[in-house]
């Protein structure tokens, strides 16, 4: 892993990369609202305005984004299809299978409130425009998600516990089982690499991006300067550009809201387009 870089700062919660072949990375900000897409020559340009708690970005394979918040939506050009409107208060992050299909979770309870008991939400999946099946409930609170290399295991982030695995075979989830206990790690978004190592953005303290292999153990890190790193992707042209996002920043506080990158030695997986 080479050094770590400094592309940007001044965000409130950055949350949601997505990064393409290209060098465009887009991200959201939770707090102070928006979807943004940083360039390869580094210049920011919001893409989405406004918009406020997006957990989760991902391409479309008609052109656009398809993005979380208060419901699951396209845009593409300014116009705004929604895709899915489930009876709860939010969704957070998501991803896309390798048929296109998009993987969610919802939000029944206060993501930033960690006291009492919380109503759990389910995960879904979506096949089509209004076309959704819940492929289960009790994550008590939703973060990231993704896949292994082959595609027939589904890492689900329940901050409060841990990280889930799923046996997934063409859309459907069995043998549930706690890949990562909350005491190992505090799980907000994830990424899965080419070797199969789940990286994990912690946000216990830790200031750290954790690499885990797929028998549980900790087999690499990434450190960054901050309490709450919030979320991960891989990008690039040979997919070795890791992004880190961050909803804070202990080196420079004044900076707040913060993005890193850094060069991985394996590739991450390639992300897959929704055709929803």
């Amino acid at each position: 892993m080479s050094d770590i870089e400094t592309l940007a700062w001044g965000y409130g919660l950055v949350e949601g990369p997505r990064a393409d072949a290209h060098g465009n990375l887009y991200f959201s900000d939770v707090h102070k609202g928006g979807v943004y897409r940083r360039g390869p020559d580094g210049v920011i340009e919001m893409v989405v305005p406004k918009r406020r708690g997006v957990g989760g970005i991902g391409f479309h394979a008609d052109g656009g984004l398809v993005i979380s918040g208060r419901n699951i939506c396209h845009v593409r050009d300014g116009e705004t299809r929604v895709v899915f409107a489930p009876d709860a208060p939010g969704l957070n992050d998501l991803f896309v299978d390798s048929a296109g299909r998009v993987i969610c979770g919802t939000m029944r309870a206060d993501p930033f409130s960690m006291d009492g008991p919380r109503t759990p939400g389910e995960c879904w999946r979506i096949d089509a425009e209004g076309d959704a099946t819940e492929l289960y409930g009790d994550i008590a609170l939703t973060n990231g998600i993704g896949f292994s290399p082959d595609g027939t295991v589904l890492y689900h982030s329940d901050t409060t516990r841990g990280v889930w695995a799923h046996d997934y075979d063409d859309g459907e989830v069995s043998g549930r089982r706690l890949f990562l206990h909350r005491d190992v790690v505090s799980p907000d978004g994830l990424a899965v690499d080419e070797a199969g190592t789940v990286w994990i953005a912690d946000v216990s303290g830790s200031g750290a991006a954790r690499g885990f292999a797929p028998d549980g153990s900790e087999v690499a890190r990434v450190e960054v300067p901050a309490r709450m790193v919030t979320s991960l992707c891989f990008g690039g042209a040979d997919r070795r550009d890791m992004y880190i996002v961050t909803g804070d920043n202990t080196a420079e506080v004044e900076r707040g809201g913060t993005i890193y990158r850094t060069r991985a030695d394996v590739a991450g997986c390639a992300v897959a387009t929704a055709k929803v």
